[in-house]
């Protein structure tokens, strides 16, 4: 058995910190808070509160699951946990998208922001955030942390300043003004649509919420993944209390919730009443911040989510190759072309294709929360409860209870015209994902492999045995097989096993700062173990650690020790990327001599030591 993973340390708990707290802060907040308090009322601040109650309990539930069982795949991995390989699928593959095309309408927010001062062609100002944003990921991990932490603290800074100063202006602390909470009632009520119309605005404010989650990725980087889990699902209630059902009180006590101005931007509207100077200049920069901020997050978060896939066999395993600063480059440049094309689609055909882009994603994230409240509702049960040292509360009827809002705000979104199409665009996506995993599947097993010439009778044993494996290196089918051919002792064996992150787990269990350094010891532990158990046979058998990729390994191997059979051991078909590559046939191709395949039924039970 491997030894309990330890991550380097790469995102430090003042940045990680400071992710947490910012992590819910976007542009959504700034800006889409008019909208809400128009079709709300004074009340829209309770539609806050109720969107929050459901990201607290959806945090919870994640932290409950992180702090049990680590995983650098964080909700993916829990999914696949619970329901199966097609519900970790769905998740990753729908959250990336989710992410990606946040990444393009971000940059093009940005961009729109710095129009305000100078007078660029969107397209070019949201290309050179993208390249911007792109390298900060690239640099380093620490990078990423550090401009997340100022971005997220101008963020903090500017809503408890706007709190601070609206409450002096409410409570009459302000010069030349009285205590004043008229506009909650004076302009039709505290509920002029009835109070029905508050559960209608949750539809709205909780995409605004979006993020939080994204601290438990970002903790699989962090020196004390454990902790900063709990902390960050701990520290949302505060969170959301403050910066959003705060601000939002804020906003319907200074200003008439039917105001034209509150409607196009309200923190500006508010710092204007209560005489602020410049107000304008301020809430943009302030905005510009939070859209940086979650094009920053947004980056990060899809490349780990596409590192995370590749390293459970259901994206290209490229993508799980990291620069010596330990960056997923490859997953953060397949995710920036993305977020590039939504630019492009954004500057030629906004109306069309980026509108597409859009609604196609507009549910998604609820999917993903859904599917994260069933996969804990499941691993709790099958949990004991000595493993749980951060429990969801009042289980399992909170968890079933947000479960059931969470499918209520999509039948909201169904009746809701203006929103509709957003959910059966999003679910077409859902069904997308689900065909390319049943595609996946069907392509691994889709022809039967080339089988092995039977041997002629009096022909010579083999001497040299060439051995191939990685995940089977220590299996019991691959040993029975070269005791078999080592029965009469002459055989001489050389046992390679390539390195790969995917092979070896050690992308299951690492982040990518620390992956090459695991990937080796976990390959090198494996190799030494079944070296020892030949040796203990009385075989004579060496070995060494290969290339990556199996069918290099292979040539390396052959034309170094030039065997007369090679034997192959791969799992079966269905959870073999080998087999994918088709390895085994290949080998027999390029090789004119026999190619033994060892299947083995049982997967190892280890992880990346």
């Amino acid at each position: 058995m491997g030894e309990t993973p330890v991550l380097n340390k790469a995102l430090s708990q003042r940045q990680l910190t400071m992710i947490a707290i910012g992590g819910v802060i976007g542009a959504g907040l700034f800006v889409g808070s008019g909208v809400v308090i128009g079709a709300t009322g004074p009340g829209s601040f309770i539609t806050y509160a109720l969107s929050g109650v459901l990201i607290i309990m959806v945090m919870r539930m994640l932290a409950e699951m992180a702090v049990a069982n680590p995983s650098t795949g964080s909700f993916a991995d829990y999914a696949r946990n619970a329901l199966g390989n097609w519900a970790g699928f769905s998740v990753g593959w729908l959250y990336w998208y989710f992410w990606v095309i946040v990444v393009g309408f971000e940059a093009i927010a940005g961009a729109k922001i710095i129009q305000y001062w100078v007078h660029v062609p969107i397209w070019l100002t949201a290309l050179l955030l993208l390249v911007a944003m792109t390298a900060t990921n690239l640099f380093s991990v620490s990078s990423f942390g550090e401009f997340e932490y100022w971005f997220a603290g101008i963020k903090v800074v500017a809503i408890l300043a706007f709190i601070g100063l609206g409450m002096c202006f409410i409570l009459g602390l302000w010069p030349h003004k009285e205590m004043d909470f008229s506009n909650l009632t004076a302009h039709g009520g505290f509920f002029p649509f009835g109070p029905m119309a508050v559960t209608v605005g949750v539809v709205t404010v909780i995409f605004s919420m979006v993020g939080a989650e994204i601290a438990t990725i970002a903790a699989a980087e962090s020196a004390d993944p454990e902790r900063a889990v709990a902390r960050a699902a701990n520290s949302v209630i505060l969170r959301i209390a403050v910066f959003f059902v705060g601000s939002a009180f804020v906003l319907v006590t200074i200003l008439p919730w039917n105001s034209e101005n509150l409607a196009a931007s309200p923190f500006v509207s508010a710092f204007t009443e209560m005489g602020i100077p410049y107000a304008d200049h301020i809430m943009n920069a302030v905005v510009l911040t939070a859209v940086l901020s979650c094009l920053n997050s947004g980056m990060y978060t899809a490349s780990r989510m596409l590192f995370v896939l590749a390293a459970r066999r259901e994206a290209p395993p490229q993508l799980v190759s990291v620069t010596r600063r330990g960056v997923p480059a490859a997953a953060i440049l397949t995710s920036s072309v993305v977020g590039f094309l939504c630019v492009i689609a954004a500057a030629f055909a906004e109306k069309t294709i980026f509108a597409f882009l859009l609604n196609s994603s507009g549910a998604i994230i609820l999917f993903v929360y859904l599917l994260i409240c069933i996969s804990q509702i499941v691993l709790r049960y099958r949990t004991s409860p000595g493993q749980l040292k951060v429990k969801m509360w009042l289980f399992p009827v909170a968890s079933i209870l947000t479960a059931a809002a969470i499918a209520a705000i999509l039948v909201q979104m169904y009746l809701q015209e203006d929103v509709r199409s957003q959910l059966v665009l999003s679910l077409a996506s859902w069904a997308v994902v689900i065909l390319l995993f049943l595609a996946n599947r069907w392509f691994v097993g889709r022809r039967p492999e080339t089988p092995e010439p039977e041997r002629a009778a009096g022909a010579p044993r083999p001497h040299r045995v060439l051995v191939l494996a990685n995940e089977t290196v220590e299996s019991d089918e691959l040993l029975d097989e070269l005791r078999r051919i080592g029965a009469d002792r002459d055989a001489v064996y050389q046992v390679v096993v390539p390195a790969s992150p995917i092979d070896t787990g050690a992308a299951a269990t690492h982040g990518p700062l620390d992956i090459a350094e695991a990937t080796t010891r976990a390959a090198q532990r494996r190799l030494d173990h079944t070296l020892d158990t030949l040796h203990s046979e009385h075989l004579q058998a060496d070995g060494e650690l290969g290339d990556y990729r199996p069918l290099r390994a292979l040539a390396n191997a052959v034309e170094g020790f030039r065997p007369d059979q090679i034997v192959i051991a791969t799992l079966p078909p269905e959870d073999s990327v080998w087999h994918r590559f088709d390895v085994v046939d290949r080998a027999r191709a390029d090789y004119q001599i026999p190619v033994t395949h060892v299947v083995a039924r049982v997967r190892t039970q280890e992880h990346a030591s």
